[in-house]
């Protein structure tokens, strides 16, 4: 298929003619736990390679838990020396060979504990960077398949917020708190085990701490969810008013309406900076909580180990290790309470993200597709009826016939149903009753792909890529040699103004376009849709952007054009159409008259009247 725009939005939507909904308020996001369980059960196509994070992480914390204990060795080795000097024994001194055994011992652990360590972060990197690129994957994927209704009824710039920003934020979730979860919850477990071999008394306090810190955290946790999905929410928003008053630039200098757009980037500003205030400042307050509960305990611990060595049931090595210990059981636990804040964020942003996964998509081609035994452009409508929401019918019980080779144009006051009626055609929405055929075959048993490889498109809005014009000529037809894209330049008259320029067809076009005229641009998008020699053409206004001249010459370059396929015409400038084989007059989604140009003028009718408010000293 040549398209020259971007997918054109439906004459009639259910945000109002042609408008999707800007601003349009997000559905309530899903709860934690779920969108939790999916973020990480993102993991399990890097199972193997997962199994293999979780293993070097057990051999770092195993190797690194171990330390303490031998350390308190080493203490032991300390305190005994001194002693023994201290009350006066023949040759008593610490013992600096078994000492360094020790320290060396200890130094060994550690160093490996650190490789490990290392080891495991560089692999772990890697699955969360797969399992990103999969998820952004997805989402493309997705978006493709998702039908036009569902662009109609979203801001273009929230749904750029939820394929950009929030998978970004949830890489940034995954990375930074995968880690640091999996080595928390292996240091737990290993200094729980340390600690229970050294003291269980000390232990059990210890241990006391995890009910408070879990009550704790849960309130704080539950409400600074809700704020970061308000945080994320606004961000859409923001995005979305951003990239509409960006867009329409122009538009809003024109009309003057600066300081009502600054307003109201001020109160969305505002809404996002209240919300990310309170996000971070109540999730904020759970490492203050955890730090001082740490604390408590650590007091504790001390006043009990402290009374332990008086009564001889544990030695100073043991207890300075358990103490050791202890900060290391309540470091990770501290850790995870303040990475509260980021999986939070994640999984606010992944619930978004989700949102867009999970949307309703298009009818699947069939598998078995048929195609045309002949390509000839023949197109019919059988009783067809469409509307954009089922309160507010559009195109009821419509038939027609376009035979091939033959120019259908399709005029009516604005909002009668022409535009929609091409986009059926292109099966861009799927019909409420009836069918449409495309030389003889029902368009619904034909692979989208298919169906659009046969038609033409240039729409009014022009749509122009970043490149060279011999490059934005031939996405038309990817393959096709320079001699067919010159042929198909000449034929529109584009190689007219390109051979103009320092150059040629070598130009480079930005994105917006603005190094060509709008009437070229226009002629660059005819010429697209020349070269890919559709069977069945779809011009939508596809001459109101060039002046009088270059009109007469692309409807000549039109009628050679036209002269073996079949055509749709939308016009609103009748002296465009005056020579087409066939002209439908719709109102409010029906034909109400069709004929010829003469025909229709002498029957006096709806064309008529159309006809006359255009050229009515004329007539």
């Amino acid at each position: 298929m040549s398209t020259a725009s971007t997918t054109p939005r439906p004459q009639s939507s259910p945000m109002g003619r042609g408008m999707p909904g800007m601003g349009m308020p997000m559905g309530k996001p899903e709860d934690f736990k779920p969108a939790a369980r999916r973020l990480f059960g993102l993991l399990r196509p890097q199972r193997s390679a997962f199994a293999a994070v979780v293993a070097l992480g057990v051999a770092s914390v195993a190797l690194g838990v171990i330390g303490p204990k031998v350390l308190g060795d080493a203490t032991d080795i300390i305190f005994d020396g001194v002693l023994a000097r201290l009350r006066g024994e023949p040759g008593a001194g610490i013992d600096f060979a078994a000492l360094a055994r020790v320290l060396s011992w200890v130094l060994v652990l550690f160093l490996a504990s650190a490789a490990f360590g290392l080891a495991q972060g560089r692999l772990l990197n890697n699955v969360v960077q797969r399992v990103v690129f999969r998820l952004r994957a997805d989402v493309e994927a997705k978006l493709h398949r998702l039908p036009l209704r569902y662009f109609d009824g979203q801001p273009r710039g929230e749904l750029l917020s939820r394929v950009t920003n929030d998978i970004d934020n949830v890489a940034t979730a995954l990375q930074q708190t995968l880690s640091q979860l999996l080595i928390s919850a292996l240091t737990v477990v290993g200094v729980l085990v340390m600690m229970v071999s050294i003291s269980p008394l000390l232990a059990l306090i210890a241990l006391a701490l995890i009910p408070l810190s879990v009550v704790a955290t849960g309130g704080i946790r539950k409400r600074s969810q809700g704020l970061f999905v308000a945080q994320w929410k606004h961000t859409g928003e923001l995005n979305a008013h951003i990239e509409e008053a960006f867009t329409g630039h122009q538009l809003v200098k024109v009309f003057g309406r600066q300081r009502e757009s600054e307003e109201e980037f001020r109160r969305r500003n505002d809404a996002l900076l209240g919300s990310a205030l309170g996000a971070q400042f109540t999730s904020g307050l759970i490492m203050p909580v955890m730090m001082f509960l740490s604390n408590v305990g650590y007091v504790a611990i001390a006043v009990v180990g402290a009374l332990r060595i008086t009564s001889g049931a544990m030695s100073l090595g043991e207890v300075q290790a358990f103490i050791q210990y202890s900060r290391q059981f309540t470091q990770p636990l501290t850790q995870v309470a303040s990475m509260v804040t980021l999986v939070q964020s994640g999984v606010a942003s992944a619930e978004r993200v989700f949102e867009v996964l999970d949307a309703p998509e298009q009818r699947p081609d069939p598998a078995d597709a048929p195609l045309p035994a002949r390509r000839r452009g023949r197109v019919e409508f059988h009783d067809v009826s469409f509307s954009y929401q089922p309160e507010q019918p559009l195109i009821e019980h419509l038939s027609l016939v376009a035979e091939p080779g033959q120019t259908v144009a399709v005029v009516g006051p604005t909002g009668a149903g022409k535009t929609t009626l091409v986009n059926l055609v292109m099966r861009f929405y799927e019909l409420d009753a009836g069918r449409i055929t495309l030389d003889g075959v029902d368009i619904t048993r034909l692979r989208r792909e298919d169906l659009r490889s046969q038609v033409g498109m240039v729409l009014q809005e022009t749509w122009l890529f970043g490149g060279t014009i011999r490059d934005n000529i031939a996405y038309g037809k990817p393959d096709a040699t320079d001699e067919e894209v010159l042929a198909a330049a000449r034929a529109t008259y584009v190689d007219r103004f390109v051979r103009t320029l320092p150059d040629g067809y070598d130009t480079v076009i930005d994105e917006e376009g603005s190094n060509v005229s709008a009437g070229e641009k226009q002629l660059l998008t005819i010429a697209r849709a020349f070269l890919a020699d559709p069977s069945l053409l779809i011009l939508d206004e596809a001459t109101s952007s060039v002046d009088t001249r270059t009109e007469s010459l692309v409807q000549h370059a039109m009628a050679a054009l036209r002269s073996s396929r079949t055509s749709f015409v939308i016009a609103h400038r009748l002296s465009t159409i005056r020579d087409a084989d066939l002209i439908l007059v719709m109102e409010s989604g029906r034909i109400v008259e069709q004929g010829t140009h003469d025909e229709l003028i002498q029957a006096r009718g709806a064309y008529h009247r159309l006809y006359s408010a255009q050229f009515a000293a004329a007539l």
